[in-house]
C-alpha cells in the first residue's frame, strides 16, 4: 500500500499549462510514467521536455478532449509508449466570465463540451482501457469550488463543474465491480493563466475597474490568506493516483485553503 506512483503510467489532459503542468511534473517527480496531453501540441512538448530533462519520463499528445477518436487516439498512444495505462486525469477545462443574464446557448455550449462532455468522454474511453488490460485502474477529474457554490459571474462555469462532480459520483458506481475508482479535485483560487483570464473577464463585463481586483477580492474569502499555486495541487494528485487512495471513490476533495467548508 502506500502512497507511491512509481512506474505508474499516467495521462494528464490539459497539462500543457497551469494546474495540469505541475501535476504532471510532481507526478513525473514521483516516479510516474507521463503523458502529457493538451490541445497545444507545442505546449505538450514542451512540458513533457521539462520532464525529461529534470531526468522523468514523459511522452506528449495533442488532443482534443471533446472528440472521442483523439481520446482514444490518445490513449493508444500512452498504451503504445508505457506498455499499459494506470491512471487518467481528466483535467482540460476552459473559464469564462458573463453575467448572468447574458449567458449564451452558445456559451454554455461550448462551456458544457469542454468541461462537461470531455469529462464524460474521458471517464468512458479510460474505462475501456482499464476493462480490456485488467487489473482496475484510476480516473481523477478537475472540478472546482465553483462546482461546490455558484457563482453569478461564472454560471455556465459554475455548472459545467458541479456536472464534473455528478459525473464523477455517477461513473464510480459504475465501474467500482471493474476495481475502478473515479474521483475529483476541487481547487481553489489557483494563481495561473485561467485566473488572469477570469480577472480580464470581470473587468470586461465591467464588474470591476482593474483585471487583477476580481482576484485580490477572491482571495479576502480564503481563510488560510493566500492564493493556491499549481503545486499546492501535487500532493492529492499523487494520493489519489497512487494505492494509498484505493477504498477512495465518488469523492471530491476540496482543496481551496478554506473557502467553501462541506
Amino acid at each position: 500500500m502506500g502512497n507511491s506512483v512509481e512506474g505508474l503510467s499516467i495521462i494528464v489532459t490539459g497539462s500543457g499549462r497551469g494546474i495540469g503542468r505541475a501535476m504532471a511534473a510532481g507526478l513525473a517527480a514521483a516516479g510516474a510514467n507521463l503523458t502529457i496531453a493538451d490541445i497545444d501540441q507545442a505546449a505538450a512538448e514542451a512540458a513533457a521536455a521539462d520532464i525529461l530533462a529534470m531526468g522523468g519520463r514523459a511522452t506528449a499528445v495533442g488532443v482534443d478532449v471533446t472528440d472521442r477518436v483523439a481520446v482514444r487516439r490518445m490513449i493508444a498512444h500512452s498504451v503504445a509508449e508505457y506498455g499499459r495505462l494506470d491512471v487518467v486525469f481528466n483535467n482540460a477545462g476552459i473559464a469564462q466570465v458573463r453575467r448572468f443574464g447574458d449567458i449564451t446557448e452558445a456559451d454554455w455550449r461550448r462551456m458544457m463540451d469542454v468541461n462537461g462532455l470531455s469529462v464524460l468522454i474521458g471517464i468512458q474511453e479510460s474505462a475501456v482501457q482499464f476493462i480490456a488490460q485488467g487489473g482496475g485502474g484510476k480516473i481523477v477529474n478537475t472540478a472546482s469550488v465553483a462546482g461546490k457554490r455558484g457563482s453569478e459571474a461564472l454560471g455556465h462555469y459554475s455548472a459545467s463543474k458541479f456536472a464534473v462532480i455528478g459525473l464523477t459520483q455517477a461513473a464510480a458506481q459504475s465501474y467500482a465491480a471493474h476495481r475502478i475508482t473515479v474521483n475529483s479535485i476541487c481547487p481553489g483560487i489557483v494563481a495561473t493563466d485561467m485566473w488572469d483570464a477570469i480577472g480580464k473577464g470581470f473587468r470586461n463585463e465591467g464588474m470591476t475597474t482593474r483585471d487583477d481586483a476580481a482576484f485580490e477580492q477572491a482571495l479576502t474569502g480564503v481563510t488560510l490568506g493566500r492564493s493556491s499555486t499549481p503545486e499546492d495541487l501535487v500532493g492529492v494528485a499523487i494520493f489519489l493516483a497512487s494505492p494509498g487512495s484505493d477504498y477512495m471513490t465518488g469523492q471530491s476533495l476540496v482543496v481551496d485553503g478554506g473557502m467553501v467548508f462541506s
